[in-house]
């Protein structure tokens, strides 16, 4: 596997500017890759120009051009010809149905099967992992299929809190992701608090960005130890 994935919990932490916190993490991860091609396809509510604008604004002070992916004629050939890609936040089901929409599914893949620089944030990194059935979206439309990127062979759970507000009487989302264990007892999922992200290089991933996660498997929770080595889920 030639895999180089930064797989971002948030866009923020706190009360900190749109992708502040992880600027540092982002221009390491792209090395000398100065062009980023943007999936702005998770956004409902802001349209893609704005979209694209916001992660311009963000990475201007680093050198990096942004440029969405919404504006080639050929986004195939856009992501084939692409120095590195990220894909931004928003609501996964509609991102994962405009990436079978415009056929970007397999591209996507065999890019970064070839070592390309990915870069996800919330849904971007939601499709990252091989379904996007332990998202915490809203399935405001039905894509193709739930089947993600499978650039890396886990469930993923970003923004993972375990915060229970006084008087909620909803599920938790731990209570959410036991439903899942009981359907896929195999199956392991990387919950990700946000300011901590997946690095992914070749046969190796480890949790950044000084906090601990969370593994669930089988009904069971284990802690994620902050800059803990888990390549073993690869």
């Amino acid at each position: 596997m030639n895999k180089n994935l930064l797989l971002l919990s948030s866009s923020r932490v706190g009360d900190t500017e749109y992708l502040q916190h992880a600027k540092e993490m982002i221009n390491e991860h792209l090395g000398e890759a100065r062009e980023l091609v943007f999936v702005p396809y998770a956004g409902v509510t802001v349209n893609y120009d704005q979209y694209t604008q916001m992660v311009q604004t963000a990475l201007t002070d680093l050198n990096i051009k942004v440029i969405g992916l919404h504006t080639f004629t050929d986004q195939v050939a856009a992501i084939n010809n692409a120095q590195a890609v990220a894909i931004g936040g928003g609501n996964t089901f509609h991102l994962l149905h405009q990436l079978y929409e415009h056929n970007l599914v397999e591209p996507l893949r065999a890019k970064t099967d070839k070592g390309m620089p990915y870069i996800g944030w919330s849904a971007g990194s939601n499709v990252a992992g091989s379904t996007i059935r332990t998202t915490n979206d809203m399935p405001i439309i039905q894509p193709k299929s739930f089947d993600a990127l499978a650039l890396i062979p886990v469930q993923l759970n970003p923004h993972y809190t375990d915060y229970n507000p006084p008087g909620h009487n909803g599920e938790t989302r731990e209570q959410r992701l036991a439903e899942f264990m009981v359907l896929n007892p195999t199956t392991h999922i990387a919950a990700i608090v946000e300011g901590t992200a997946l690095k992914v290089t070749d046969n190796s991933m480890t949790l950044i960005g000084g906090a601990q996660g969370y593994l669930f498997l089988n009904g069971k929770k284990d802690i994620i130890a902050a800059d803990a080595d888990i390549s073993f889920l690869l």
